[in-house]
């Protein structure tokens, strides 16, 4: 058996970050991984989804710009599998920043192979047992694939990125962010696309009014969005899928060799062994932690998709700083801290902090909230991109705010101009009084906090 100080599993966000600390104190550390170094993030997520999100929008406003004086003649043309180069060469950059990183550090192994438990301090990778008095899961997720669907050639946000011709007709099963992204993306490069979701808004956590913009903006883009579309299942016949549905109108089925499912996603929890140790999952196999992200057995922590406490980069890394304070720093950090933030990457952006307007009703908070369309911003005027609206949410009792969703061009940069201010426990009033630079579209932020009305 092989004895480190504390092992890793997984280089996600969090994993290659904590195993550089770990090192850096002292402490000789395994990290393991059983795929492709930098986790989802890297991969299949954030770099290559926005590197594709780009090109995109470049594709869209070339196509789109004759309403600013801006003509282009001939047809504008979109390289798949150029793109998809680009792409590849981001991740593999990625890729070797990582290497490097382990191989340049003494005290870092990273070991290739799947991790199971063996017991609370010991993994065993590729039939060899590791042991470590601490150990760490950062083992992130991956798509969730419901029934129906496990018998059919069905793509998902890894596999759709190897395309390398343009669908001529995509179809997206679940109306979250990531087949919002994927679902305006491929329409821009020249797909028809159609999205079921079995709900009655698409990205159902939000307020209706925010889903109602959503749902316009991608009908704007020339989506075919089909609502309450219950019963989903598919059938595989010589390379063509066949996507049965139930909506208002009645039993229906549409028809494509290219079906995304993104239907939400599950951790990967579930052949780690977790049954020999101390670990508790929840009903969702998620890994239960603590304030500090320690689970039920006192030696291991789990950050990152696995925990259920974000689905993000950004609360991954959050994850590190946690566990890292309460390792190494005087100024101790914990989960409870956190504000719950996020972005859709769809034209125009969708951002998102605290809690929304259903949420605050359903906690019974007295709260008031101020509101402006996009279309009452002189910035979004002159830029001709005026879908969206700001909304921003205040405690009555405290005057402090409880959290803001934006939609419009930029929402995922000025939400930051709320988070600080929840971070920073400051009354609305601190940002109502201040002066941004005009002419921007979060100059209208104290604008709009000038009148709260009571919600």
């Amino acid at each position: 058996m092989k004895k480190f100080d504390a092992i890793v599993i997984g280089t996600g966000q969090a994993g290659p970050s904590l195993a550089a600390s770990l090192a850096e104190n002292g402490l000789k550390t395994a990290i393991f991984e059983k795929a492709e170094l930098g986790g989802t993030c890297v991969n299949t997520g954030c770099t290559p989804t926005k590197a594709y999100v780009a090109s995109a929008r470049r594709a869209y406003v070339a196509s789109n710009s004759e309403e600013l004086g801006v003509t282009v003649e001939g047809k504008v043309k979109v390289n798949l599998k150029k793109i998809k180069e680009r792409k590849d060469k981001l991740i593999a950059d990625s890729h070797s920043g990582l290497e490097k990183m382990f191989s340049s550090n003494e005290k870092v192994s990273l070991i290739r192979g799947k991790a199971t438990f063996v017991n609370n301090t010991t993994v065993e990778v590729n039939g060899e047992q590791f042991s470590a008095e601490k150990i760490y899961i950062n083992v992130g997720g991956r798509p969730r694939i419901p029934e129906g669907f496990q018998k059919v050639n069905y793509l998902t946000n890894r596999s759709i990125l190897e395309l390398e011709e343009i669908p001529e007709h995509l179809i997206i099963v679940g109306g979250g962010y990531v087949g919002l992204e994927f679902g305006q993306m491929f329409r821009r490069f020249g797909s028809k696309v159609t999205i079921l979701e079995r709900g009655e808004h698409l990205m159902k956590r939000e307020d209706d009014d925010i889903a109602e913009i959503i749902a316009q903006v991608l009908k704007d883009s020339g989506i075919e969005v089909l609502l309450k579309s219950q019963c989903i299942s598919a059938t595989e016949d010589d390379g063509e899928i066949k996507v049965s549905y139930h909506c208002e109108e009645g039993k229906k089925s549409i028809s494509s060799p290219h079906v995304l499912v993104a239907a939400g996603r599950i951790p990967n929890t579930d052949d780690l062994g977790l049954e020999n140790t101390d670990v508790v999952l929840d009903d969702h196999g998620f890994i239960k932690v603590n304030d500090e992200l320690q689970t039920s057995a006192p030696n291991i922590w789990a950050l990152g998709d696995c925990n259920g406490e974000g689905a993000f980069t950004h609360t991954a890394y959050n994850d590190f700083q946690i566990v890292n304070s309460h390792l190494f720093e005087d100024q101790k950090r914990y989960l409870s801290d956190r504000f719950t933030c996020y972005a859709a990457y769809i034209d125009p952006a969708v951002a998102r902090v605290g809690l929304n307007e259903k949420e605050i009703k359903e906690k019974g908070i007295k709260a008031k909230v101020a509101m402006r369309p996009m279309k009452k911003i002189a910035r979004a005027k002159e830029m001709g991109e005026t879908t969206g609206l700001l909304k921003v949410f205040i405690e009555a009792e405290t005057n402090k705010i409880l959290g803001a969703t934006f939609v419009g061009p930029g929402a995922d940069e000025y939400i930051h101009t709320v988070i600080d201010q929840m971070y920073a426990g400051n009354s609305y009033e601190v940002m109502r009084d201040a002066v941004h630079i005009h002419p921007t579209i979060s100059e209208l932020i104290p604008t709009l906090l000038e009148n709260p009305k009571d919600l």
